[in-house]
């Protein structure tokens, strides 16, 4: 019984630094209401800090739990999936009406889905990459472009067909095919070269001078990565390469597991043949 308990019992730390994301989600959405963009943009990009922690910080001090998993999922779904949604819809996606009330929710239904697709492959699916762009990126696309627009004072009028398209197209990412870097495969623990420091101070340093235009810049890079990285990794490039189901596997991995399979097979005759 007491172990029972123990495994039922919900961790204080991890999920703390969820509740903390899902609560700059949520500011994000009323500072949007109250027409400041800024701080709305920023709340996004502050829960990707927790977003990154809890998870982290759960594995660390050994307090993973299915309760936890399952929380983050639903604190996502607000801070990058209905949070950058409506901080778009409030500064630009207004001014087109119906088309923009609509690439908000492409962009929900994207990132929800998106999250669906992770949750179940999540213990079978390939570590070093994620397969779509992931959720937080996309609302750090969204997020990114608002906030260079309102801190430089752009008139979102002007540029309202320009975030209905990087909205959709985030919300599109999301559930495609298209492989991307997790770099969960870097080993942080590691030795490094000096010179690998200065470049990480030097980063900060240009993030500092101009944090909205570069985080746009860096985020919008990384999701165009994705396409560009699946073609040049195919022969061919086909449907199932871009969308299809969540559960089918790239053709040239499938091919490549075949071909594989096919050759242990020959060898497995071969050394039949010659105990014969």
């Amino acid at each position: 019984m007491p172990e029972q308990n123990k495994r039922r019992g919900i961790y204080l730390l991890p999920n703390l630094l969820t509740t903390a994301g899902l609560f700059s989600g949520f500011y994000a959405i009323v500072a949007s209401m109250n027409g400041d963009f800024q701080l709305a943009a920023i709340a996004i990009f502050v829960a990707m800090v927790f977003d990154g922690l809890d998870g982290r910080v759960a594995r660390l001090t050994n307090t993973q739990s299915e309760f936890g998993a399952e929380y983050d999922s639903m604190a996502d779904i607000v801070s990058f999936g209905i949070a950058p949604a409506l901080v778009a819809y409030n500064w630009a996606l207004h001014d087109v009406g119906k088309l923009g009330w609509l690439a908000a929710f492409i962009f929900v239904a994207g990132g929800a889905l998106r999250l669906a697709r992770f949750n179940a492959a999540h213990a079978t699916a390939d570590k070093r990459y994620f397969q779509g762009l992931a959720i937080p990126s996309a609302a750090a696309i969204v997020a990114g472009l608002v906030w260079v627009g309102a801190k430089y004072e752009i008139d979102p009028e002007s540029v309202s067909f320009v975030v209905v398209l990087f909205t959709i197209a985030c919300g599109l990412l999301m559930v495609s095919n298209f492989k991307y870097h997790s770099f969960k495969d870097v080993d942080w623990r590691g030795n490094v070269n000096f010179l690998v420091l200065l470049l990480v101070v030097l980063i900060f340093v240009v993030v500092a001078t101009a944090p909205a235009i570069v985080l746009f810049v860096l985020f919008t890079v990384y999701a165009v990565s994705g396409p560009v990285m699946t073609i040049k990794g195919v022969n061919k490039l086909k449907l199932e390469h871009i969308l299809g189901d969540p559960q089918d596997e790239p053709t040239s991995q499938k091919e490549s597991e075949q071909e594989s399979k096919q050759e242990s097979e020959e060898k497995d005759d071969n050394k039949k043949e010659k105990q014969d």
